[in-house]
């Protein structure tokens, strides 16, 4: 390889393989170097196998509906869970060597070991030292874990090794009730284990708006027990698990943590930037260009500590590659916020948060036990409220409801086009359709704004 190169790259999950695309497009003189299996988090461990599960779990929580819909025997029907899971790893298999195709043809430009920074334009690496003009760090993240819960070995389950299990035992806690641990701790119980939902907030799946956690919280009571605001302790018994938090006690085979991930910077050698280091060891990054400080050091990707959303490390990634191989450094405005957990209901986040409003703004809400298509998909549970500013600027949403993922999609878009309550309002809402939701929280937000309109129509 030439010396130096034009781009080395750290890490191969989706933000490394995002630059990777850039990269490729504009030079070949480039190395990609990746510590651990190759293939994203996202495709091995985290969003794709997770919802192959949920998808099962989904699919046989809805015998509890035939009924009422005048289908009889879904009593009879039964869960193989190692089939479940051997499905769920078979797909996870497909999207991993999918990944592979990208990093598979590039020879010896394509390095397996871990790297670390010597220099902002120098890397070593299985004892070779590698320099580079540009250098894009993208080590990705690992799972959290307490290190006094190592001792309980196999009783001990993350992300990282779920869905390598032939099976899954009867009795199960999950610790933590961000988005995925809710995800998982609902696909689980709605498989047919005895699932005990743990965290030690008050709040579920990255919610803040306190009505809408409300609901979430209670919709998920009704299929388990959630138990929340405190700690988990964990002591291993002759028979599994002990888990204590505040006044809960429960007895499990095996406990699955879902306390979020941290960055993976042990070893990285980010001290040799020269740049000052905040309480997580990480520098100061530039969102909209991704550099690091005035260097030639990119950060990219779940490494940065303040997301783990596919869509935001495939930007992060992006934008290096594209600034790494030019002459100089392009600003990119970043997409709307949008967070979406797939628990049913679905739970969202759109735009700004509820807890980063200010005191002018507006809020409606539209609630689905009675609305119209819910009622008739037996999904008649949720709600949805919308935020705007005080002359009707949509800013954001949080919501628990019925076909959520598509309802924060079409927000997404209407905040991303700096739309108004009334300018959205004009869409047509098919009837029947979970859509029709969204206008009754539009309407309810628009009474509020000055000058109400009479009619959703333009006069002309």
């Amino acid at each position: 390889m030439r010396d130096p190169l034009d781009v080395i790259i750290i890490g191969a999950g989706t933000a490394g393989l995002s630059a990777l695309r850039e990269v490729k497009k504009r030079t070949q003189s480039f190395a990609i170097i990746n510590d651990g299996p190759w293939g994203t988090m996202c495709a091995r461990v985290g969003c794709m196998p997770s919802k192959a599960l949920i998808a099962a779990a989904n699919a046989f929580h809805a015998r509890r509906q035939l009924e009422e819909l005048g289908i009889t025997g879904g009593g009879g029907l039964a869960v193989d869970l190692a089939a479940v899971l051997r499905r769920v790893r078979a797909l996870r298999d497909d999207f991993v060597d999918g990944n592979l195709e990208v990093t598979s043809e590039l020879g010896d430009r394509a390095i397996s070991g871990r790297a670390r920074l010597l220099a902002p334009d120098l890397v070593s690496v299985n004892g070779r030292e590698l320099r580079a003009r540009r250098i894009i760090l993208a080590t990705g993240s690992s799972p959290i874990v307490p290190p006094a819960w190592l001792a309980l070995g196999e009783k001990l389950l993350t992300t990282d090794t779920l869905f390598e299990q032939e099976t899954l035992p009867r009795r199960m806690a999950v610790v933590g009730q961000g988005a995925l641990g809710v995800e998982l701790a609902q696909a689980l119980s709605r498989l047919g284990l005895e699932v005990a939902a743990l965290g030690d907030r008050d709040q579920v799946a990255g919610l803040s708006d306190p009505r809408v956690n409300a609901v979430a919280i209670e919709l998920l009571r009704r299929e388990l027990p959630v138990h929340l605001g405190a700690e988990a302790e964990l002591t291993q018994t002759p028979l599994g698990v002990l888990v204590r938090a505040g006044r809960t006690q429960v007895e499990v085979d095996r406990v699955l943590v879902a306390l979020g991930r941290r960055p993976r910077i042990e070893g990285l050698g980010l001290e040799a930037l020269g740049l000052p280091l905040d309480a997580h060891g990480l520098p100061k990054v530039d969102a909209s260009t991704m550099k690091v400080g005035g260097l030639p050091v990119f950060l990219v990707g779940d490494v940065r500590g303040d997301s783990a959303l596919l869509h935001v490390a495939s930007d992060d990634g992006h934008i290096a590659g594209l600034n790494a191989t030019s002459s100089g450094v392009e600003r990119f405005q970043r997409r709307t916020p949008l967070a979406i957990v797939f628990c049913e209901p679905n739970v969202a986040m759109v735009g700004t948060k509820f807890s980063e409003l200010g005191s002018q703004a507006r809020i409606g809400e539209a609630r689905f036990e009675r609305q119209g298509r819910a009622r008739i998909a037996l999904q008649n549970a949720g709600v949805l409220r919308v935020y705007a500013d005080h002359e009707g600027l949509l800013l954001g949403a949080e919501l628990c409801a019925p076909a959520g993922e598509h309802l924060a999609h079409l927000l997404a878009l209407a905040i991303d086009r700096r739309l108004t309550v009334s300018e959205l309002l004009r869409m047509p809402f098919y009837h029947p359709a979970f859509e029709e939701g969204l206008r009754s929280a539009l309407r309810e937000l628009s009474s509020q704004l000055p000058a109400p309109s009479d009619s959703d129509l333009t006069r002309v």
